[in-house]
This record gives C-alpha cells, sequence and structure tokens, in this order.
C-alpha cells in the first residue's frame, strides 16, 4: 500500500523461495567432467540403458500449491470490505500468510531478501553515524558533502548506497519502503540526525521494515485482486491498521533483539536483521491468531 508496488501477486506455481534469492551451489564441475553416462563421443551407453541423472546440477525449486495465497487473500478482502471493522479477519489474513502462504516465519523472511540486504546497509550506517558521527559515517561511503544537510536530504542522497537495484519486484519493495521511510522522518519528530537516540535509531529501521513488509504481503496477496472501499476514510483505516498491526511485530522483535545483543559489532548486522525479519514474522502469526480467535 502507500507507494507499493501494486500486481496481481504472484502465479500459483512459484516457488515458496525463488532461487534467486539464495545462490545454489552448482558445484565446480565442468560438463566434460559429469557423470552423464555417455560414451566418450556423447553417445549412450551402448547395452542401451538410460544414462544417470547428473548429480551436479542445482536442485529444482519445488513447485508451490497453487491455492497457498487463496486464504490470505479471501480474509484480507472481508477486512478490507467491512472498512477496517473487521480486525478478526485482518489477524487471519496474516496468520494465514505467514503459516500458509510463506510456509512459515523463515520462509516468510526469506522471501524479504533485497530488503533485508537494504536494511543491514541502512541499520548498520545509523549504528556508524552514532558510534562516530554523521561527518564520518559519509565520509567512508565517499558521501561526506551531505554532511550538515537536512536528514530527509542526507537520506536521500543514501538511496542508491542503501537500496542499490530496483529492476525486480523485490528491490522495488526495498527502494519504495526506503522512499516511505524518509516521508514519515518529520512525522516521527526524527530531524536531526546528529542527535540520534538508540531509540530513535530503532523508531528509523522500524519504519522501513514494517513498510518493506507490508509491500512484500500486500504484493504476495495480489493488491489488484483486493477491492479496497471507495470511501476514502474507510480505504484509510484499512491501509493504518495493517500498518501497525504490523509495527507491532516489527518492534517487539526489534526489542527483543536488541535486548538479546545489546552491543551489536559491524559483522554481525546482517545476521542481526535477518532475526528480527523472522522473528517480526513469527510473532505476527501469533498476533493473527490472537486476533480472529476473538
Amino acid at each position: 500500500m502507500g507507494t507499493s508496488t501494486a500486481y496481481g501477486g504472484p502465479g500459483g506455481g512459484t516457488p515458496l523461495v525463488p532461487s534467486w534469492l539464495g545462490g545454489a551451489d552448482d558445484g565446480d564441475a565442468s560438463p566434460a567432467s559429469a557423470d552423464t553416462g555417455a560414451g566418450p563421443d556423447g553417445q549412450p551407453p551402448a547395452d542401451g540403458a538410460a544414462p544417470p541423472v547428473p548429480t551436479n546440477r542445482p536442485p529444482i525449486p519445488k513447485t508451490a500449491d497453487p491455492q497457498r495465497f487463496s486464504g490470505a487473500r479471501n480474509s484480507f478482502t472481508r477486512f478490507a470490505g467491512s472498512g477496517g471493522s473487521d480486525r478478526s479477519s485482518l489477524g487471519r489474513a496474516i496468520s494465514r500468510y505467514v503459516s500458509r502462504s510463506a510456509g512459515g516465519a523463515r520462509q516468510a523472511a526469506q522471501r524479504m531478501g533485497a530488503s533485508r540486504g537494504a536494511g543491514a546497509r541502512f541499520f548498520g550506517f545509523l549504528a556508524d553515524a552514532q558510534a562516530r558521527g554523521v561527518r564520518e559515517a559519509l565520509r567512508t561511503l565517499d558521501l561526506e558533502s551531505l554532511a550538515g544537510r537536512p536528514i530527509a536530504e542526507i537520506f536521500v542522497g543514501l538511496a542508491d548506497y542503501i537500496c542499490p537495484g530496483a529492476g525486480t519486484v523485490d528491490e522495488g519493495i526495498a527502494r519504495e519502503a526506503y522512499i516511505e521511510t524518509i516521508i514519515e522522518l518529520a512525522s516521527e519528530g526524527l530531524t536531526d540526525l546528529i542527535t540520534f537516540t538508540p531509540d530513535q535509531m530503532q523508531t528509523v529501521f522500524e519504519l522501513y521494515a514494517t513498510h518493506a513488509i507490508e509491500a512484500r504481503i500486500c504484493n504476495d496477496i495480489g493488491t489488484k485482486a483486493v477491492t479496497m472501499p471507495a470511501d476514502a476514510q474507510a480505504a484509510y483505516r484499512v491501509e493504518q491498521q495493517l500498518r501497525d498491526f504490523i509495527r507491532g511485530g516489527v518492534s517487539d522483535a526489534l526489542t527483543r533483539a536488541r535486548t538479546e545483543s545489546p552491543n551489536l559489532a559491524p559483522e554481525r548486522i546482517q545476521s542481526f536483521v535477518d532475526a528480527v525479519y523472522e522473528s517480526t514474522f513469527a510473532i505476527l502469526q501469533i498476533l493473527g491468531d490472537a486476533e480472529a480467535n476473538q
């Protein structure tokens, strides 16, 4: 929602986690060394036996259940049709998305490939700015000219570093979530990067992860397949309740992670962010179940 990319949702046969989100280990065997069972001239064995299946090829991702999005989509359609009053349907939509559509919290987090990478770079920059100062953090990225500029201008200048690509839906989600975060800075009272506190740093990351997860869910469910209320106020309530619901999960996950890792070394930031996303989806499933059963 918001400026999130809208499309009809992934096809039913799309794997739960696309193969391009994680590189497969193809091995280092060349075609000539593969065990195909063929003779030296490339012909099948003389005895007519079928050649064995080569063992050095990457596995083909399993085709997912073509109906895995329907439960979450139907529940969210009911929630949207209620103008935001049917909280049970909202909870059911989120819970079903995590458990059935995505295949669990870990798989849901893995689907956030570009957003996890962008989130780690964003979090790393904020941590560096707090530890060494904004100018030094920018100098490391050859962006020292941004020092002293308003926070929104600094973040806009960091966009190509935080979100280097926008060619795929996944990369587009990461970039648009970043833009949405910049837009919300002033309304959250985040106006001076130099005086950022750890809690304000958490707020910025909360905003980013919330927008990224919201966009991922809406794109997966298929925003073109969900009819939003014609009334602008009702549509706003639907969008805001979904965002607040997701942000609650992000906040809980991030608070828990910060408690467990109060002093985070730079080399651990990516694993920290990955864990926050997975924990968020697990929390969202629990919160969704609780909402659905009220």
